[in-house]
C-alpha cells in the first residue's frame, strides 16, 4: 500500500490497545509515526521495537496530554525527528479513570476526565495546527458512551467524548478552508486493557449477547477504522462520527 509514505502522523495515547494498533497500522502502510505515553514505557518502547523490526519508523515520546509543556515538546520531538510538516493526528489517549455516580464525585475528579478527555484534545490539535499540511486528517476518539450516556458511574467520561463530537464538528468546519479533514472514531465494547480494569466480566458478556454480531470488538478493527479515515478513501467524509460497536448502538 504505501500511500501514508513521507508523511508524518502523531498519535497521542499510542503505546498500547487501540494506540497501539493505530500506530502500528499508520506505519505499515509507511507513515513515521511519533506516539505520546504518559506512565507506560515498556508498552511506548515494545510499540516502538515492533514498528521497526517490520523496517517502519517511529519515536515515543513521554507526556502529560492535559499540559500545555508536555504537548508543545510532544510535538516539537516529532518535527525535530521526522521533519517540519505533520499530515496526521489521531488523539487515542483518554480514560473512564474510575466509575463515580454524581453524588460520589467531586470537582476534582470531574476536572481530571475532563482534562483528559476533552482538554487533551484541545491542546494537540492546537499546538500541532501551526505546523500541518493542507489536506491532511485529524482523527479523534469518542465513545459509544457519548450518545448513550454511558455505564452507571460514567457522566464525567460521557459528558467529555460528547465535548470531543462537537469539538470535532466545529474543527472541520474551520479546518475546511485547508481541506484538512476532521472526523471521529466512537467504539463500543473493546477488548482491552481499559475494560478488562473498569468493566466487570459478567457486564461485558451481556453487553457481547446483546450485540447484533454477538461479540466484542478487536482494537485492530478501530484501528482500521482510522486508517480509512486517514486515507484518500475517505476524502469526502468530513465532520462525521463513526460508530464501530457491532450495531449495539444506531445512531
Amino acid at each position: 500500500m504505501n500511500e501514508l509514505k513521507n508523511k508524518v502522523a502523531l498519535v497521542t495515547g499510542g503505546a498500547r490497545d487501540i494506540g497501539r494498533a493505530v500506530s502500528m497500522k499508520l506505519a505499515q502502510d509507511g507513515a513515521a509515526v511519533a506516539l505520546n505515553y504518559f506512565d507506560n514505557p515498556n508498552d511506548a518502547q515494545e510499540t516502538v521495537r515492533m514498528i521497526t523490526e517490520a523496517a517502519g519508523k517511529a519515536i515515543a515520546v513521554q507526556g502529560d496530554m492535559t499540559k500545555t509543556e508536555d504537548v508543545e515538546r510532544f510535538v516539537s520531538e516529532a518535527r525535530k525527528v521526522f521533519g517540519d510538516t505533520i499530515h496526521i493526528l489521531v488523539n487515542v489517549a483518554g480514560g473512564l479513570v474510575g466509575r463515580k455516580t454524581m453524588p460520589e464525585m467531586d470537582e476534582g475528579f470531574w476536572d481530571f476526565v475532563i482534562a483528559l478527555n476533552m482538554k487533551s484534545v484541545f491542546l494537540v490539535t492546537k499546538a500541532a495546527l501551526p505546523h500541518f499540511a493542507d489536506g491532511g486528517a485529524i482523527v479523534n476518539f469518542a465513545s459509544q458512551a457519548a450518545r448513550d450516556g454511558g455505564g452507571m458511574g460514567a457522566i464525567a467520561y460521557s459528558s467529555a467524548k460528547g465535548g470531543v463530537l462537537t469539538m470535532t464538528r466545529g474543527l472541520a468546519k474551520e479546518l475546511g478552508p485547508r481541506k484538512i479533514r476532521v472526523n471521529c472514531v466512537s467504539p463500543g465494547m473493546i477488548n482491552t486493557t481499559f475494560h478488562n480494569t473498569f468493566t466487570k466480566p459478567e457486564v461485558r458478556q451481556r453487553v457481547a449477547a446483546m450485540t447484533p454480531l454477538g461479540r466484542e470488538g478487536d482494537a485492530q478493527e478501530v484501528a482500521d477504522l482510522v486508517h480509512f479515515l486517514v486515507s484518500s478513501r475517505s476524502s469526502f467524509i468530513n465532520g462525521e462520527s463513526v460508530e464501530i460497536n457491532g450495531g449495539t448502538y444506531f445512531v
